[in-house]
């Protein structure tokens, strides 16, 4: 592990710089040169945060070495830190996961379980799914994705939890899309107590919504907008990853 001390210093650094390509592409160097156990190596040393910030910046034109060997309890423990980055519209929280969890020789169903361990797992896939939110309720209700067949009347607890033990009205090779459909299915039908929560998490943010309130009104760790702050300027314009100011060591990314 010595011999990576460097490299791993080298990685935070170039992450702490704003340099997220510089820093995927030493991990490459180390992967390419010793072998993808040696890359596995270093990315039990480094930390969530550091993991995220090389993993959300991920392109599809070019497969990124973490995301293609980071583990599901890793990949856990850095999505749930993803909000902190205040990225409304979740696009580099959907690519992230959808690269990662439908990789060619991952399984889906270890990183759900992984994520649905940790606190905060059922508030990132809320984050993931937000976006769709009436189409999840619609699949909750009515076994299809298509808001056109489903009265827009929420199920209560109790018949969300009755319903999720009915039989699958659509094949999961109907929604094999590698995207949110496949995930909601494998939620709904493999991972049925995760689901519920995410739904019920996906419930409480459109309340929020409606009263007014922001993601920073609904903190529920005791932390307030000051102890993370990021540089968004460049943010989504294809040019930086935000870097965290003043933050400790599990928040700063």
């Amino acid at each position: 592990m010595t011999q990576h001390l460097a490299l791993i210093t080298k990685t935070t650094a170039l992450i702490e710089a704003g340099d997220i390509v510089g820093a995927d592409a030493a991990l490459t160097e180390l992967a390419d040169a010793e072998g993808d156990g040696a890359l596995m190596v270093v990315l039990e040393q480094l930390q969530p945060k550091d993991i995220l910030a090389v993993m959300r910046e991920y392109d599809d034109s070019k497969a990124s070495v973490v995301n293609l060997l980071v583990t599901p309890e890793q990949f856990a423990r850095a999505m749930v830190l993803e909000k902190k980055y205040k990225d409304l519209a979740h696009t580099h929280l959907r690519s992230m996961v959808n690269s990662v969890i439908f990789r060619d020789d991952g399984d889906p169903l270890a990183f759900l379980t992984a994520i649905g361990d940790l606190e905060g797992g059922s508030e990132a896939l809320a984050n993931y799914f937000e976006e769709k939110w009436s189409r999840i309720e619609a699949f909750a209700r009515t076994g299809h994705f298509d808001t056109s067949e489903d009265d827009g009347a929420l199920l209560s607890d109790d018949a969300l939890l009755a319903s999720l033990h009915v039989r699958p009205h659509i094949d999961q090779d109907e929604v094999a899309d590698r995207d949110w459909m496949q995930l909601a299915w494998l939620l709904r039908y493999e991972c049925r107590d995760l689901f519920v929560e995410m739904l019920l998490v996906l419930r409480a943010k459109a309340r929020a919504h409606d009263l007014g309130q922001t993601e920073s009104d609904e903190l529920d760790d005791g932390e307030s907008d000051e102890d993370v702050k990021f540089d968004l300027r460049d943010t989504d314009r294809g040019k930086a990853t935000p870097v965290a100011r003043d933050s400790d060591e599990e928040s700063a990314i």
